[in-house]
């Protein structure tokens, strides 16, 4: 099992680090207390299956709490744990910046009289000796979300491939457009099967409706046309660190031409190695 310690300067960004992991199959806790860990390490270590990556926020906010963290540390990598340690770090006008935006409190507001500067500073101090320790050290200052994502894919996913989950479906417009498509393909510029007595009542899962929709030039070459442009786009929606694709076909009823486009696009990119769901929303409707 691996275990990761995520700490560093409030403001630099620990929470969309914890987005990320969660993503690639870290379980996470925020906000945990370093004297916990070992105890839930030692649960973790009576299991045989399941999760195999923790992730750990742990930070200034803690409190008291938070100050145990070296020896938590020490405790751990002295009974030979896989253990690493992420530290996230900012420049002083950045993260002042980050908080006026955000117009919430510096954990050491209090203490520093509201100060943001001075509760900084108290920070760093506070933190020295971890950072010390890091094995990773990621500077998000002049990194937007999406460089700092790609920077966290770069260290802790092992295959860019299996991090993005791509839903196809198929859907009809007579029932409503679909919402939360990132893609939408329009198939009703093909012959529609429904209008051929025999398949009327029959859906693009069966192959008598498929053969149909795929037997003209125009919906073989559409389907290439489709096909190209999803795998351009898919690497790109990678790099730009999506974790979601949705990909929908709609024809008139959702029961024929889109559904065949769903099925022949979602083994397409199956066979391609992705994560692949497909959903046919409309096909048992009237």
């Amino acid at each position: 099992m691996d275990f990761l310690i995520v700490t560093g300067v409030s403001g630099s960004g620990k929470s969309t680090a914890i987005d990320v992991l969660e993503d690639i199959g870290y379980y996470c806790i925020d906000n945990m207390p370093p004297e916990l860990i070992t105890k839930f390490a030692q649960i973790c270590g009576g299991m045989k299956d399941g999760i195999q990556k923790f992730a750990f926020v742990v930070d200034i906010r803690g409190g008291d709490f938070f100050l145990k963290l070296s020896d938590t540390i020490k405790e751990l990598r002295e009974e030979s744990l896989s253990l690493k340690i992420l530290f996230l770090d900012s420049s002083d006008d950045c993260i002042v910046r980050r908080y006026k935006e955000t117009r919430r409190k510096h954990p050491l507001d209090e203490i520093s009289f509201g100060n943001i500067r001075k509760a900084i500073e108290t920070e760093r101090t506070l933190l020295s000796s971890v950072r010390a320790e890091s094995d990773y050290y990621i500077d998000t200052t002049i990194l937007s979300v999406a460089q700092f994502k790609e920077k966290m894919f770069s260290i802790f996913l092992e295959n860019r491939e299996n991090f993005i989950h791509i839903d196809v479906m198929s859907f009809g417009f007579k029932h409503g457009p679909v919402s939360d498509a990132d893609l939408v393909f329009d198939v009703r510029c093909l012959p529609n099967p429904f209008y051929i007595p025999e398949l009327k009542q029959k859906t693009g899962l069966q192959t008598e409706v498929s053969s149909y929709v795929m037997k003209f030039d125009d919906s073989k070459e559409l389907l290439k046309k489709i096909t190209d442009l999803v795998d351009f786009l898919i690497p790109l929606y990678i790099k730009e660190g999506k974790s979601q694709v949705v990909i929908a076909f709609g024809c008139t009823g959702g029961k024929h031409r889109s559904v065949t486009f769903a099925e022949k696009l979602g083994k397409h990119l199956k066979d391609g190695g992705h994560k692949v769901r497909i959903s046919h929303r409309d096909i048992d409707k009237h």
